[in-house]
């Protein structure tokens, strides 16, 4: 008697999506790179677009794509890639005045991929609600990371102030983004009917 084993078959389909996920990967982690080079530089943390774009990526690419988009751009600054605010790259960075901001970044991608996957943010007033729950989070953990670091009054003072405007305008711009953007694939999805 003879044994026949069969081979995996080459799936194309699988492999396109697969494909797709990693261009998906690679283009969010390209966006996030450019959203950290529009910096701002203030001491300890500058100001950038990064939160701006981790919350758009996450509620375009959903919590776990986006957490994963995030990650690969962190792993991309640790292993030295100047992806990061004014350059900054290396190990050294995740335990500097920056550390709980960039920890925060995986957090609120999958935070608001979380809601969008659920589809709680495809209104203006649930993703704006999404987009500054996200950054408030950032903010927090940012503080938080900086109280070590600062103590609770100056790290509010230098990790906190600064920010909160900006923030609030960030979500704003994100909300508008994502709806933008969502809009104009039900557009095409209609158009290709």
């Amino acid at each position: 008697m003879q044994n026949v084993t069969a081979a995996p078959s080459f799936s194309l389909p699988s492999n396109e999506l697969l494909a797709g996920k990693i261009l998906r990967v690679a283009l969010g982690t390209l966006v996030l790179t450019a959203s950290s080079w529009i910096s701002i530089p203030l001491s300890p943390i500058p100001i950038t677009m990064q939160t701006y774009a981790v919350i758009v990526i996450g509620s375009l690419f959903g919590a776990r794509m986006g957490a994963i988009t995030v990650l690969a751009w962190l792993a991309e600054a640790a292993i030295g890639f100047p992806v990061l605010a004014q350059g900054a790259a290396g190990l050294p960075v995740f335990f500097g005045p920056s550390a709980g901001y960039l920890a925060s970044f995986p957090v609120i991608a999958a935070f608001a991929g979380w809601f969008s996957d659920r589809k709680f943010d495809s209104g203006p007033i649930r993703s704006l609600f999404t987009m500054l729950a996200a950054n408030a989070i950032n903010l927090g953990l940012g503080v938080m990371w900086l109280a070590a670091l600062l103590g609770w009054h100056r790290a509010v003072i230098v990790g906190f102030m600064p920010f909160w405007i900006g923030g609030i305008v960030k979500a704003v711009l994100a909300t508008t983004t994502v709806l933008l953007i969502r809009g104009g694939r039900a557009r095409r999805a209609t158009d290709a009917r």
